[in-house]
């Protein structure tokens, strides 16, 4: 009797060795599909970019102080400069991308580009779509005119005929400043046209940053053109595509080692013609 209850244990038991077996079997393939998932998702960009041995920098075309292309189709600018030296420290040639204020965002989404380094400032409904780094470079708006036009204000601005580039944060605050009714304002597709339309009198004033109110003022001194009023501060920040944390670390991690040595001071001087002010924390 006690031998054929141990011969029914045995059976019992190895019964339940084998289902265990089976069932650790079943789960094996689901446990690896579940590994190897976020191992698929989780792109390293920096690793891509590495490897490809370039990384692809949207700058400004038609900036003055910040990017610009040359007759030459040369980028040069404070921009540019940045880029070049983010390109070096990640030990990657660099491709440029020249972008307008309108393109820039979509260039980036789109994948067309990896980082965006335009003089491009934060706003809520921007952050809804790309993340930003810390700021990098010094930028506000205001509004410039010959030093004749007694002009301190958003009303008195009103007499006259604005110029601003549709699509920047400028003609954004120039906007809503005056009342979406206004109807002295005149926009344009990019910055080039804007100051042309300035410098031939197709406009009294214009809306733009100091960078590019730097250089006409530096091009054009018999025009007598001063700041009439600031409209707002807006620090320029790095572009990158949402969901890239580790590149974003990155670019921060960048800017932090090149404040802190001083690098970007230099060029602030060297293009604007002074140092980095002190940021708002981003």
């Amino acid at each position: 009797m006690k031998m054929k209850f141990r011969s029914i244990l045995w059976v019992v038991v190895i019964l339940l060795v084998m289902v265990v077996l089976v069932g650790c079997g079943g789960n094996t393939p689901s446990d690896a599909t579940s590994s190897e998932v976020p191992a698929a998702e989780s792109v390293n960009i920096i690793e891509n970019i590495r490897s490809a041995g370039v990384i692809r920098i949207a700058v400004p075309e038609d900036t003055p102080l910040f990017g610009i292309t040359t007759a030459d189709g040369i980028q040069e600018g404070y921009d540019v400069e940045v880029a070049q030296m983010l390109a070096q420290d990640m030990g990657v040639e660099l491709e440029l991308v020249p972008v307008s204020s309108a393109n820039r965002i979509p260039y980036l989404t789109s994948g067309k580009v990896d980082l965006v380094i335009s003089s491009m400032g934060i706003k809520p409904e921007r952050a809804e779509v790309i993340d930003f780094s810390n700021a990098y470079a010094p930028f506000f708006w205001a509004v410039y005119g010959p030093a004749d036009l007694d002009v301190s204000n958003i009303q008195d601005a009103s007499a006259y005929k604005v110029g601003a580039t549709l699509g920047t944060l400028e003609e954004t605050a120039y906007t809503e400043a005056a009342g979406l009714g206004a109807t002295n304002i005149q926009r344009y597709d990019d910055q080039a046209t804007t100051v042309q339309a300035f410098l031939t009198g197709q406009v009294d004033l214009i809306v733009t940053g100091n960078a590019i109110a730097a250089g006409i003022i530096a091009d054009h001194p018999e025009m007598n053109v001063e700041t009439k009023f600031v409209l707002q501060q807006s620090p320029c920040h790095v572009g990158v595509r949402r969901g890239e944390e580790g590149l974003l670390t990155w670019v921060n991690a960048f800017i932090y080692v090149h404040t802190l040595n001083g690098d970007l001071d230099n060029l602030s001087i060297k293009w604007f013609g002074e140092p980095l002010p002190d940021f708002p924390n981003w």
